[in-house]
């Protein structure tokens, strides 16, 4: 489906407020409603956005819509639908924005409802609705009698798939979550390992032309990229769309409750991890606090701190991030939180007698090797991790906190350098540059300067052939004559310069450890 298939629909009654052709010819993968100012990290390319404005006022700055608009643009939005109720028009402010940014925009009337429209697109793509009835697409009343009924009983998710597709022939089917992990699977659906049906998830592209034998749904469409699910059938199977939406429904119900569960979960892990950050907390709140969260009151644990960035909402994102990466570990008891100072961690408890978990030190190498696959829901975001040695006990969870933000600082450093996305444990903090990675960024800064003196100021040409003659002579292990030879200089001019270089900075780089000083602030700056 395209855009301007949408503007031929009378029954939705859109206005074309401004779109050249091209725009108004792109495809439709799906669609998202949002009242946030900033949807961008929510959004999945070729999708319409629907707004009703709600973040905007007559007394906002300019900048406020082009920003909204802006965000749309760069996450590869298809459209913009504007819903003309809560101004009474689409304002012009926007119209102008869209037409800056390349942004396709229409308005809906205020007897369109969204849901019409979001019904509209998804069951067009599945087939061409017009030659059957409209209640041919629903699934029959005592199956969703049944679902309901297993709902409100607390059934597990496996139960509820297998008796909503059971009608179906009951066909091989998954809920699978955005990194592939297996939420529910019928008994016909073999295993699915997490890499592989995140491969599927990303060919299958939901919503958008995927193969004729596959169908892959979203079922939360106001769900983050990191907490999304996905109703996958991977063969072919005769079924009306509004029927598999349906489906997808009912998960949607389970989801929700679910969240409000987690929430609810949120709030002792809170407060373990503001116990844990306090260097010497008594003794009786930590192993109280543990219990709460459902973990052993002894150790080892490991501590994770991630951050997904200082936007709004980041934190959030990153809380729901991590807990999703740790639903791979079978057998592990976790409590995850925001962190007070940004950002979210998780205390995991790593006894090796827990069922299924495995030797406690797969831990790491199972979420490193599952990084790759969180990076990839969220194109916009890159989200950064540091793990922590074991704690042994509770007593020594505040220093696995203080690692895991050490670690979190130099994969955000190594990450920001070359664009990607770093998971660190302290482990791989094996070398001076890796281990001064961890330091904050003012403090790295406020060393060089100490410990380099006048040379810190390296607008002077002569002070950057000093620093430059000094990396080189300590790259060389101090050898005259290699580092002459890399500056294609005579001895006699090393000699001269890297004097001149300890009468600067008060070192002697004769001594090893003024040499591993003046390294060490090389590498701050």
């Amino acid at each position: 489906m395209h855009v301007e298939d949408l503007l031929r629909l009378e029954s939705l009654d859109l206005t074309l407020l401004w779109g050249s052709p091209p725009l108004l010819a792109r495809e439709i993968s799906g669609v998202t409603a949002t009242g946030l100012e900033d949807p961008g990290r929510f959004l999945q390319r070729g999708e319409i956005v629907l707004s009703g404005l709600v973040w905007w006022s007559a007394a906002d700055e300019e900048s406020k819509t082009d920003r909204f608009v802006a965000a749309l643009r760069d996450a590869g939005a298809a459209a913009l639908l504007a819903g003309e109720e809560t101004h009474g028009t689409v304002p012009e402010v926007l119209v102008d924005a869209c037409r800056r940014h390349g942004i396709a925009l229409l308005s809906v009337p205020v007897h369109t409802s969204f849901r019409a429209i979001t019904d509209t697109v998804y069951l067009r793509q599945w087939g061409d609705l017009s030659r059957r009835p409209a209640d041919h697409y629903a699934l029959p009343e005592n199956v969703r009698g049944e679902l309901s009924r297993l709902l409100a009983d607390g059934a597990d998710p496996d139960t509820l798939l297998t008796r909503a597709v059971a009608h179906l022939g009951a066909p091989p089917c998954y809920v699978l979550s955005a990194t592939g992990r297996t939420v529910a699977r019928t008994p016909a659906a073999p295993p699915l390992p997490a890499r592989q049906a995140a491969r599927h998830l990303k060919a299958a592209a939901p919503f958008a032309a995927a193969p004729a034998s596959t169908t892959t749904l979203r079922v939360d469409p106001d769900a983050s990229p990191y907490g999304q699910w996905y109703l996958h059938l991977p063969g072919p199977v005769d079924a009306p769309p509004r029927m598999l939406h349906e489906i997808a429904e009912v998960f949607a119900q389970y989801r929700q409750g679910l969240l409000r569960r987690r929430a609810a979960a949120r709030v002792p892990a809170t407060e373990l991890l503001e116990l844990a950050a306090v260097p010497r907390p008594g003794s009786a709140p930590l192993p109280a606090a543990l219990r709460a969260c459902g973990l052993p009151d002894h150790g080892p644990y490991t501590v994770i701190a991630v951050s997904m960035g200082a936007e709004e909402g980041a934190a959030e994102a990153g809380a729901e991030a991590l807990d999703e990466l740790l639903r791979h570990l079978p057998g592990r008891r976790f409590a995850t939180a925001r962190l007070a100072t940004g950002g979210a961690a998780a205390v995991i408890a790593t006894d090796s007698g827990a069922p299924n978990a495995g030797a406690p030190g797969a831990v790491v190498a199972t979420l490193k090797g599952l990084w790759p696959t969180l990076d990839a829901c969220d194109d916009a975001t890159l989200p950064y991790g540091g793990i922590s040695t074991p704690a042994a006990g509770p007593q020594e969870l505040n220093g696995a906190l203080e690692q895991a933000r050490y670690a979190l600082t130099a994969a955000v450093r190594a990450g920001s350098a070359d664009g990607t996305a770093q998971l660190t444990a302290v482990e791989d903090l094996t070398t001076l540059d890796a281990l001064l990675a961890g330091i904050p960024a003012d403090v790295r800064t406020a060393f060089g300067v100490h410990a380099l003196g006048p040379l810190a100021d390296d607008t002077n040409p002569s002070h950057r052939m000093l620093l430059e003659t000094l990396d080189t002579f300590l790259a060389h292990n101090g050898s005259w004559a290699r580092t002459a030879e890399a500056l294609h200089l005579h001895v006699n001019t090393v000699h001269y310069r890297i004097g001149r270089v300890e009468l600067l900075t008060g070192r002697d780089l004769a001594r090893l450890d003024h040499k591993l000083d003046l390294k060490a602030a090389l590498l701050c700056r």
